[in-house]
């Protein structure tokens, strides 16, 4: 399968296709191994996109040491700080404050137009509670001197010691601080005592913490001191204080609202007097009088009676020509006359003496004297009756003369006062121009005046919306610091430090430390995992076959033999990015390893700058390979035995000026074709990679290269860059080799090593 990701030279076999570097036809390719490991990789990378815990938990657990390092440092400095500290004592005293006030006298614009049932009421209550103005206030109510303030902001051991010494710190700290608080501050000296008070606000505005009770109307008052006694009297003081102002400010603009009033009332009354002298002076000189609350003129008032009489006189006359017409055409004479008469007298008298004519007629003659006197009385009675009609009709006719003659002379006058009626309003439209500006004036001024005594009364009659429910006592135990809370917190942001630096130096730190990481950044498969040795040699661990280290080794020779479809590369090349990551005792090794499996193994060191497989098999020899790509000797001279007689060497000889010139001959493809021929195996030492040219060399004529990986000291970029410089050389990489890993140093599970330990007891090991 080919991957794109992979390092590949494209060659021309024909066909034109992208391959890994090769040699021939002839030579073995990586295979199964590689093949899997590209999957497994391609596997792991579908899901880089998801939070990996375990990754995360495996960076706390190689950096543990760290974590707790960091931990129990901020632990000890939270532990320290915690006892120098000093005490804080905390006194509350509980308000309540109600949106809506208890109004005794009800006045129109007295009261917020807003109302207390705003939502910025309660904020507003806070803010006042913190107040400059208020701390101002407690500060001078108490008398808060300098010495109390240098004294309660004493944070630090030394300084509370220092302050213990002076004389008027005194000895006893509550009894004390509650004689500091009550001492006069010196008023001969005002500049010392603005000084004071201005270090007593600060002091008390930095002390209160307001705490509104949830779904309540109460506030919790706190004030932090080191003094107990001075927490709980400031507390009080500020409770008392801030209900006072808040009944200042009312009063404050009751007196506003007066002093106001007052001078509109002085204004007000100027003009009032000033348009009434003015409207008099208009008078007099036109000499119009008034009429009292109508505002007309005698004239005025005169013609409205005229008028009412007139109508009078009037309905009199009608009635009275009524009467005269009825009577005065011979009509009969209207019933109330004759009854205010003596007419029905007159006629009843008439009747009855009538009656007795015509009775004594049928008795006597009419010329009888007797008949005759009774016809004379008829007559004389008849006569009379006649003068009280035409009386009557004399009085009718006199009443009716009379209420004519009236009624023309009520039109008479009321022609006159008409008249003077009419000059009089036009002489007086200035006159009532004034007077109605007196009106208004006089309006204004009542209206102020009443205003002015409604405020008056109403000023101080609204209940207190603010009351205190509990007021503060003195603690006796402090608020903080608060060893355990101190303690807990100090454990958490000890655990998130370290942690976070773990993180940091974990991705910080670039080297290849697993498997994984040699997989995922290499792109090679691992063929083995050698665990670091603690505190036993090399050599102690490959004399023991069943020490962890001997078996990670027969794992990676048992990789070797699966890791290209002929088995072990004939002749393999052991080098690493840079020194000292293990190649030689690898080498070494993986030779013995091969001989026990009754090989014949030839292992060269091809290092030709820094040898190393002389020190360590403890064998010398004056010719070596620099002898034989130098022609200097044969081969037969060239290698040396070692204690076990299926192992050959061929050291690396005496050291030329110029390694690189001695590798890129023909010789050295020679030397390893006869190598190939006499030997099962021929495993080659080669020295680091990168900054000399020797390893690619050694790369591009073997059958196959095993790069090794030192654990956690191998950078990404050296290895990757390493890696580059081989597939250049088309070397025939099969794999890498991961040397010096420790599970718990890695944070990996540790699988490699319970594995390869099974079946043997615990040891102590030491570093290849």
């Amino acid at each position: 399968m080919q991957d794109d990701h992979l390092p590949a030279v494209t060659g021309d076999d024909g066909h034109g296709e992208r391959r890994l570097p090769a040699h021939g036809s002839g030579q073995l390719t990586p295979a199964g191994a590689r093949g899997l490991s590209v999957e497994l990789l391609e596997g792991k990378r579908g899901t880089g996109n998801e939070i990996d815990l375990l990754t995360y938990w495996r960076i706390l657990v190689k950096r543990r040491w760290l974590v707790l390092g960091v931990l129990g440092a901020v632990v000890a400095v939270t532990l320290l700080a915690t006892l120098l500290m000093p005490p804080v004592y905390r006194a509350t005293a509980t308000l309540q404050i109600d949106r809506e006030t208890v109004q005794i006298m009800q006045v129109e614009g007295m009261t917020n137009a807003e109302g207390t049932s705003t939502p910025d009421f309660l904020t507003t209550q806070y803010e006042l509670l913190r107040s400059r103005a208020l701390a101002e206030r407690v500060a001078d109510e108490l008398r808060i001197d300098r010495a109390t303030v240098e004294r309660l902001r004493a944070t630090s051991w030394w300084q509370r010691a220092s302050a213990a010494l002076r004389p008027s710190a005194g000895n006893d700290a509550t009894d004390t601080a509650d004689e500091n608080v009550a001492d006069a501050v010196d008023e001969a000296a005002q500049d010392d005592g603005r000084a004071d008070l201005a270090q007593g606000t600060a002091l008390v505005r930095d002390g209160p913490t307001i705490e509104p009770v949830r779904n309540s109307r109460l506030v919790r008052v706190h004030f932090d001191s080191t003094l107990p006694g001075f927490s709980a009297r400031v507390a009080n003081a500020i409770a008392d204080g801030f209900i006072e102002s808040g009944v200042e400010r009312r009063f404050g603009a009751s007196s506003h609202a007066s002093r106001y009033l007052e001078a509109q009332l002085a204004l007000a009354k100027g003009r009032l007097e000033e348009s009434e002298r003015a409207l008099v002076a208009f008078a007099t000189r036109e000499n119009i009088v008034g009429s009292g609350e109508g505002g007309l003129s005698l004239e005025g008032q005169n013609l409205s009676t005229l008028n009412t009489a007139l109508a009078a006189a009037q309905d009199q006359r009608i009635q009275a020509q009524a009467l005269w017409q009825q009577v005065g055409g011979g009509g009969s004479l209207p019933a109330a006359a004759v009854g205010a008469s003596i007419i029905n007298t007159l006629q009843q008298q008439r009747a009855q003496l009538n009656a007795q004519y015509q009775q004594q007629l049928q008795t006597f003659k009419s010329d009888y004297p007797a008949m005759r006197a009774l016809k004379e009385q008829i007559d004389e009675v008849g006569r009379q009756l006649q003068e009280e009609r035409a009386s009557v009709r004399a009085s009718i006719k006199a009443e009716y003369d009379a209420a004519r003659a009236r009624e023309n002379m009520l039109l008479s006058q009321l022609a006159q006062l008409r008249t003077q009626a009419l000059d009089v309003d036009n002489r007086s439209i200035d006159y009532n121009i004034l007077r109605r500006e007196v009106d208004t004036n006089r309006q204004l001024y009542d209206g102020l005046l009443q205003r002015y005594k409604q405020i008056g009364v109403a000023g101080g009659g609204g209940a207190n919306n603010i009351s205190i429910v509990d007021r503060a006592i003195v603690p006796a135990s402090r608020f903080k610091p608060s060893l355990p809370r101190n303690l807990a917190l100090g454990l958490a942001i000890g655990l998130v430090l370290g942690a976070l630096l773990a993180f940091l130096l974990e991705f910080l730190d670039d080297t290849l430390k697993s498997p994984d990481d040699v997989e995922q950044d290499l792109r090679l498969a691992v063929l083995g995992v050698i665990p670091r040795l603690k505190k036993q040699t090399v050599a102690n661990a490959q004399a023991d076959p069943r020490s962890a280290f001997s078996e990670a080794y027969r794992s990676v020779r048992t990789a070797l033999q699966f890791s290209t479809d002929r088995g072990v590369p004939r002749t393999l090349l052991i080098t690493s990015a840079s020194a000292a990551e293990g190649k030689s005792t690898t080498a070494l090794t993986l030779a013995r390893n091969f001989a026990q499996l009754g090989k014949r193994v030839l292992l060269i060191d091809a290092d030709l700058r820094n040898p190393s497989l002389h020190k360590t098999l403890e064998v010398r020899s004056e010719t070596g390979l620099s002898s034989l790509l130098a022609g200097a000797a044969a081969m037969g001279k060239a290698v040396v035995d070692t204690d076990d007689e299926r192992l050959k060497v061929i050291l690396a000889g005496p050291l030329p000026p110029n390694p690189a010139e001695l590798l890129s001959g023909n010789r050295l493809l020679s030397l390893l074709t006869v190598a190939a021929e006499h030997y099962d195996q021929v495993i080659i030492d080669g020295p680091p990679v990168l900054g000399i040219a020797d390893a690619p060399l050694l790369s591009n004529v073997v059958g196959g290269t095993l790069l090794v990986v030192q654990a956690g000291s191998t950078r990404r970029k050296t290895a990757q860059t390493a890696l580059k410089r081989l597939l250049v050389a088309r070397a025939r990489v099969i794999g890498a080799l991961l040397t010096h890993y420790d599970a718990k140093v890695a944070g990996q599970d540790d699988d490699y090593a319970s594995y390869y330990a099974y079946g043997t007891s615990p040891r102590l090991t030491g570093n290849p």
